[in-house]
C-alpha cells in the first residue's frame, strides 16, 4: 500500500490535534473529491515499517488525540488488508488514543452486508478497531462548509463501539 500524504498536527479530520494518514487508491472516484491525486493506488510512497514507526511516534505525545485514516479510500479491500497490521500496532501501543476512518462506502450496504462492495475477510476486525467511521460518498450537491468533520450532508459520523454493541448505527456527537 502507498501513502499519498501524512498530516502531522492536523485539526481538520477529527477532534483535537491528530495525525492524519492519507492512503493511496480509490475506485469510487466521487465527483468533486478534494483528493483526486490519491485515486491512483501507485501514488505516493510505500507504507514501510520505518514510515509506520514515524506515524506512531507522532501520535504518542499527550497533546495528540488520535489517528485519522483517509484517502484515497482506506476501505478498499486491498487497503484494508494492508492497514490491519498497522492498526493493530496502533491499538496495542497507544490504547488511549482514538481512531477515525473516512470512507465513501456505507457501513450497512458496503461494509457489513455479506456481499458488500468493500467487504473482505478483514473488514469486521478493522471496524472493531475504529472509534468513529465517517461513511458515505462525498456528494457535491450536498456539500456544506457548515458541517463538522464531513464534506456533504449525506455523510455520517458513526460511533463504532456503540454501533457494534447495539447492532444498529449510532451516530457520534462531536463536542462543541
Amino acid at each position: 500500500m502507498n501513502i499519498a500524504n501524512i498530516k502531522y498536527c492536523d485539526i481538520a479530520n477529527g477532534p483535537g490535534v491528530r495525525t492524519s494518514l492519507f492512503v493511496s487508491g480509490c475506485t469510487r472516484r466521487c465527483p468533486g473529491c478534494f483528493n483526486e491525486v490519491a485515486w491512483d493506488f501507485g501514488y505516493g510512497e510505500p507504507f514501510t515499517q520505518e514510515l509506520e514507526e514515524r506515524v506512531l511516534e507522532s501520535i504518542a505525545p499527550s497533546y495528540i488525540r488520535g489517528l485519522t485514516i483517509l484517502g484515497g479510500e482506506p476501505m478498499e479491500p486491498v487497503n484494508q488488508r494492508a492497514l490491519l497490521p498497522f492498526l493493530r500496532r496502533f491499538r496495542d501501543r497507544l490504547p488511549d488514543k482514538d481512531l477515525w476512518c473516512y470512507t465513501g462506502y456505507t457501513l450497512e450496504e458496503d461494509l457489513l452486508a455479506e456481499r458488500g462492495a468493500a467487504r473482505c475477510e478483514v473488514t469486521d476486525e478493522i471496524l472493531s478497531l475504529l472509534d468513529v467511521l465517517v461513511d458515505g460518498e462525498f456528494l457535491l450537491a450536498k456539500k456544506s462548509l457548515m458541517l463538522t468533520f464531513r464534506g456533504s450532508s449525506n455523510q455520517r459520523l458513526i460511533d463504532m463501539k456503540r454501533t457494534l454493541a447495539d447492532g444498529t448505527a449510532v451516530l457520534f456527537e462531536p463536542e462543541e
